[in-house]
């Protein structure tokens, strides 16, 4: 055993963190991330940190790392087998780190060496002080990727490009794991999967966790992953705990207003409601909220006595804690919102009597990669009616954004028709300037990330300037149409002296809505809009959608992964594997009745707390893909 390895009993603390203070160096409270953060892990116990971005989640698991940026510094204590870990030199962690804490980042490019193969990644995350020949170093590679679900020996020659989103995480899970870790930090370590491979990488983490005993440190934005995943979960805002209970406890009864405000941002997964319970604003700033409770800002239920001081944590009931000074009066109200939360939405009407907007016929995509053929979109037929809202759900690699880019001109179809209005367009580059300039005002998209959709030299205004002159057939006052785009979006016309840099991902993605919008679009294609943005977020962006369609008619083609979302946001519901539609029908038939395996595959995989998510044999396991190749479903 080295300085700091010891063996530790079950339910023993594993690390203590007391009065951990995370901040810019030299900037005293002006610099201030993370207040007085504190929490014990126990041996073996999974605990789950959840907040939205910007709530020093991250840089938490940084500080317990010895992974700050420069600049930034951290102060208490964080005592791990004896010693602080807040006041250890970059020579004493690297005694620490992945030997006895491991860490597992969001995006595994940032962990994996592009220039390196899988094999030599693992190999050099291995204890240094083992001598093992090259045949031996290989085999403890191969025996390292089979302890994560990789069984083909070949991967250890490939490098990570070459291998799919889940694959390198596993890769990445792997290489965390290879010296053996007591404790593991797994930082949103699946937020950028679908579905499918979300489940399969967190079952994956707990399998681990709990064949070695390892205590877990799971960092998410995603309410229902924590409640499926660990024991214990925190809460965390503006870098201040509000909350911590038991997973359990807080599912049924969340007892400060931020938790319950982000359990009703996630959409229910077996309804569609009247409107989703969205938590305005954004997150401030620790430096910003320093003397009175950070989310007493964007609280419904907050009084003078909540802008005064930060309250302290207390204990509530069997454990628990939480820092709202206002629960014993709000407790049963709190209860009466959760409860009305799940009114359902009106009754969807049945049938499709709009005239087609789009008719997709027979549509294929082949590529040619390394001499091999690939079918990303094969045999795909769909209608777009108008005043309907059609989504299209898949994993990743099922071809829906290569579909959504035929749509609207990015790609040429190998074979098959596209018309948009009655007007072919297989080929956008064969259309006269007239039918071009008409559809793109017919059809626009919102794509799935506002941080690269929108030119960071170029001020709001000059972006939906620019938007509204284009498609513009006549006289206009440019800057009125522009401050009724951002009211539209529900930003007030002093954003367009603002450049993207200044703003957060949802207004940068209502700033993008609004552009779409500049057009007087019949249709929106929405890819993904909402998968890079915290729940609450989400939650306002699709109230926003809906509001649109209700005020202006327009149809939508919404592509996403999760099926929650879906049912939220569309009529009529196209599913997609492997480039095919295996499924369609009305969403509530299709995702209540599902009539092919591969649909019940990815009902099953949405985040149940109930035992079940992580515990079932992972999709895409030799049993079930076999029923991917079933005929479609249609009603």
């Amino acid at each position: 055993m080295n300085d700091t390895e010891q063996a530790h009993t079950p339910g023993e603390a594993v690390l203590s963190v007391r009065g951990m203070r995370i901040g810019r160096a030299g900037q005293g409270d002006a610099g201030v991330i993370v207040t007085a953060d504190e929490f014990d892990l126990a041996a073996g116990e999974s605990l789950a940190v959840v907040g939205e971005s910007g709530s020093g989640k991250s840089m938490t698991a940084k500080a317990l790392t010895g992974l700050l940026p420069p600049g930034v510094e951290a102060s208490g204590t964080a005592e791990y087998g004896g010693r602080n870990l807040l006041d250890l030199t970059e020579r004493a962690w690297r005694s620490i780190r992945g030997s006895e804490i491991g860490t597992v980042m969001q995006d595994p490019f940032t962990m994996l060496n592009p220039v390196m193969r899988c094999g030599h990644i693992l190999q050099e995350s291995m204890a240094p002080g083992r001598r093992l020949s090259r045949a031996e170093r290989r085999e403890e590679a191969v025996r390292r990727l089979a302890e994560v679900g990789i069984t083909e020996a070949s991967v250890v020659d490939r490098y990570p490009f070459q291998l799919s989103g889940g694959m390198r995480q596993r890769v990445a899970i792997a290489a965390a794991l290879a010296r053996d870790p007591k404790v593991l930090i797994a930082d949103e370590p699946s937020t950028a999967l679908d579905v499918v491979t979300q489940r399969e990488v967190l079952g994956l983490i707990k399998r681990i966790q709990r064949a070695r005993g390892m205590s877990l440190i799971l960092i998410t934005h995603d309410l229902r992953v924590a409640f499926a995943t660990c024991d214990r979960v925190h809460v965390l805002y503006a870098g201040t705990l509000l909350e911590a209970a038991g997973a359990h406890e807080m599912q049924h009864e969340p007892l400060h207003p931020y938790t319950q405000g982000l359990l009703l941002s996630e959409p229910p997964v077996g309804l569609k409601v009247r409107e989703l319970i969205a938590i305005p604003g954004s997150v401030p700033t620790a430096a910003e909220v320093p003397d009175r409770c950070p989310f007493a800002a964007r609280c419904h239920w907050a009084d003078e006595v909540c802008h005064h001081e930060l309250p302290p944590l207390r204990t509530v009931a069997d454990g628990r804690t939480s820092r709202c000074v206002r629960l014993p009066e709000i407790r049963t109200e709190m209860a009466e919102v959760r409860a009305r939360a799940d009114e359902p939405a009106p009754a969807r009407a049945d049938g499709r009597t709009g005239s087609p907007l789009i008719e997709v016929e027979h549509v294929e995509k082949v590529y040619t990669v390394g001499g091999r053929t690939v079918r990303a979109v094969d045999d795909v037929s769909l209608v777009v009616r108008e005043g309907e809202s059609v989504g299209i759900v898949g994993e990743s690699g099922s071809g829906k954004t290569t579909l959504a880019r035929m749509l609207v001109g990015l790609e040429t179809p190998t074979g098959g028709d596209v018309r948009i209005d009655g007007v072919s367009v297989r080929d956008w580059r064969r259309l006269g300037d007239r039918d071009r300039r008409r559809l793109r005002r017919t059809v626009q998209t919102v794509f799935q990330d506002p941080y690269s959709s929108l030119n960071p030299m170029r001020t709001i205004g000059w972006t939906l300037k620019e938007a509204v002159t284009t498609h513009s057939s006549g006289p206009v006052d440019v800057a009125v149409r522009v401050g009724d785009l951002l009211e539209s979006v529900g930003l007030n016309r002093d954003y367009a002296r603002r450049r993207p840099s200044a703003l957060s991902g949802g207004e940068r993605q209502r700033i993008a809505i609004a552009r779409a919008l500049a057009a007087d679009p019949r249709l929106l294609i929405c890819d993904e809009p909402v998968s890079a943005l915290d729940m609450s977020v989400q939650a306002q962006i699709l109230n926003l959608l809906e509001h649109l369609r209700a005020e202006r008619g327009i149809s939508y083609l919404f592509i996403t992964h999760d099926l929650s979302i879906v049912r939220q946001a569309s009529d009529f519901l196209y599913v997609m594997n492997g480039g095919r539609v295996v499924e369609s029908g009305p969403t509530d038939s299709v995702l209540d009745h599902p009539q092919h395996a591969y649909t019940d595959q990815l009902l099953r995989s949405v985040p149940r707390s109930d035992g079940s998510w992580l515990g079932a044999p992972p999709p895409g396991s030799p049993a079930t893909t076999a029923l991917d190749h079933q005929g479609a479903h249609q009603p």
